[in-house]
Parts: C-alpha cells; structure tokens; sequence
C-alpha cells in the first residue's frame, strides 16, 4: 500500500509530499453527478455500498495519496436525536434547532454503532477495496461548527443566534457543546475501530469566533477530543476554517497535523507553528482555474513554504468546488508529486 500519507502525518521522510483534497469524492467528477441523478443525498450518505463506491471514484482517477470517506459532518446530528434535511440549492434544514435549556437536553450522546452503523460499514468495505492502494481518513465536524447547524438552523452569515446563546447564555451554550464534544469523540473513535487510518476534524466556521472566544469555548473542547482519540494511534488532523489569525491558539489543541487555509501564505503558518506540527494545505481552491504552469507555480510556492514545518501534507485551502475541471485536479496532484519528488 502506498503509505506516504500516513508517514508523513507522522512527520517521518517521504519521498515526495502526498496529496489528497478536500471534497475530493464529490460534484466535480462526472462519475459522481451519475450516482447522484439517480439518488438523493442523505441515500448515498446512508447507503454503504453506495457510500463506497463514491470515496473510491477519485482515487484512481486522480491519483491522490489517500481516499476520505464520503459522508457528511451532520450525520452526527441525527444520532443525537435530531431530523437533517438536504435540499438541492438550499444546503442542509436542522429541523427544531435548539434555542432553550429543554432542547439542549434533550440532546443525546449519540451512539455510533447503534445510530451510525452505515457509516461504519462503508469504512469496512472501504479497508477491504483500498488494501493495495492508499490509507482510508474518516472524519467528523467539530463542536462549534456543529453547535451552529444545531442552533442556527442550518447555515448562517453571522451566527447571530449561536453567538447570542454563547455571549447571553454561557452555561446553556455549554451544555450543547460538551453533549457534541462527546458525541464526536465517540464516533471518530468508532470509525477507526473500523478500520479508518487517519480522522479529521472540519471546524468550518471556527473563524466566525474571535480569538478570545476560540479560547474559551471551542480550543478546551478540540484539545478533550484529541485527548480522547490519542490512544486510538491515528493521526489525527484538526482544521480550523478561516483561523489564520489565530494559529497560535489553535497550535495548542494537539493533533498530529494542523490543515492551514489559503488566507495565510504557508511559510508564516510554517513559521508560527514551528516544528511541532505536520501542515496540511493550502491552496486556494479557486487557483485550480489558473493554466496548468501557473497552477505548478502556485503548487511549488506552497511545497517551499512548507519546508520549514515538522512535515507536510499538500491539500487545499477548503473544499474542492463543483466547477472545478477534473483535468486540473489531476494537473494538480502530477504537479505535487513531480515537484516534490526527493532525489
């Protein structure tokens, strides 16, 4: 098995820098759009086979160094007792989002094997299909991006209600966070036992919070879950949406690899964090439009700035867009790869 990924997750040499993207099992191949004329998302998210077949659709199509498991974070909201609904052009609808004590407790722990079994039987059949080729990473979302699903409603500008419970209500916002804290922890740790290799945590709105209220709320959170999942003996990847001004604070949670956004060049992200931490990123998905030369530029400006980190991970900035041409997500990892290459 090509194990470049996890060698460098670990920080150990390698011999080119691997490379995976973010969303890469998604809207952007044609193979994908096909399984999804016939099914709705919530079925394939649902449907282990289907699940699969999705998360395997890029890996040889692309030739990335890892395959990540098609789901989607609020699948954990559903095993804590709530209704998620998708609707095309509309994002996901939290049904009854929680604005009051009686609602927060009613929150449960969710239980993955129970309330999460496809989830886990799709990692199975994955570790199976994916024995000779490349590691399998799971994942999951964090409690404050989860927390503001669960609160707003579904998305949100400025996540007036979440902010409000958490600045007015601090006990109450609390309680929701440490019920999804709880939750994630158990379902990342169920996904490895069956069999993921690596898990990462998406805190996609982490920058919706001020440094000071990262600090307060989420990091204490962030730093339990890893502390959970260590004895686990996965790399574990934390990335924090649009924290680029505060990686000092997010260079405390402890994970294995910290994934960096396009809003910081990767040299300064290198230079704050030091040696401690394996970088993952972090091109701007949006320079997949550039021409194939200035795409390898843009590709060897990220490996150089790098260079200085414990190790490095080559990914995007955030998620893979719908429009993106297959051709330049392969230019994209051929680029990584022969730039990369040691010797």
């Amino acid at each position: 098995m090509n194990d470049t990924f996890l060698k460098a997750c670990r920080g150990e040499d390698v011999p080119y820098t691997p490379v995976w993207v973010m969303r890469q099992a998604g809207r952007y191949m044609a193979e994908y759009q096909a399984i999804r004329r016939k099914y709705d998302f919530l079925t394939m998210c649902r449907t282990p086979e289907l699940a699969a077949e999705v998360t395997l659709q890029p890996v040889d199509k692309l030739g990335v160094d890892a395959a990540i498991l098609f789901s989607d974070i609020l699948v954990t909201l559903e095993a804590m007792g709530k209704t998620v609904v998708f609707t095309d052009g509309m994002g996901p609808v939290i049904e009854d989002p929680i604005r009051d004590r009686a609602g927060a407790e009613a929150l449960v722990v969710g239980d993955p094997q129970a309330d999460l079994s496809y989830v886990l039987d799709a990692i199975k059949i994955l570790r199976a299909e994916l024995e000779d080729k490349v590691p399998l990473i799971g994942f999951s979302g964090a409690p404050f991006t989860l927390a503001t699903y669960l609160i707003e409603g579904g998305s949100s500008k400025n996540f007036l209600n979440t902010k409000t419970m958490m600045f007015k209500e601090p006990e109450l916002f609390g309680l929701i966070m440490d019920k999804l804290t709880d939750s994630v922890a158990a379902y990342l740790g169920a996904q490895i036992d069956a069999g993921a290799q690596a898990v990462q945590i998406f805190d996609s709105w982490a920058g919706a919070l001020s440094p000071q209220d990262f600090e307060t709320h989420e990091l204490p959170r962030i730093k339990r879950l890893i502390e959970a999942l260590k004895p686990k003996g996965v790399p574990i990847i934390y990335f924090a949406n649009g924290a680029a001004g505060m990686l000092g604070l997010v260079g405390q949670c402890g994970a294995d690899v910290l994934g960096i956004d396009w809003r910081i060049k990767m040299s300064g992200a290198a230079e704050q964090l030091g040696q401690d931490y394996v970088l993952q990123g972090n091109l701007d998905p949006l320079a997949m439009f550039l021409p194939e030369e200035a795409l390898r530029q843009r590709v060897s400006d990220v490996l150089k700035g790098a260079s200085g980190a414990k190790g490095h991970v080559f990914n995007l900035g955030h998620g893979i867009v719908p429009q993106t041409p297959v051709e330049a997500a392969q230019a994209l990892v051929r680029a990584v790869h022969e730039l990369s290459r040691r010797g």
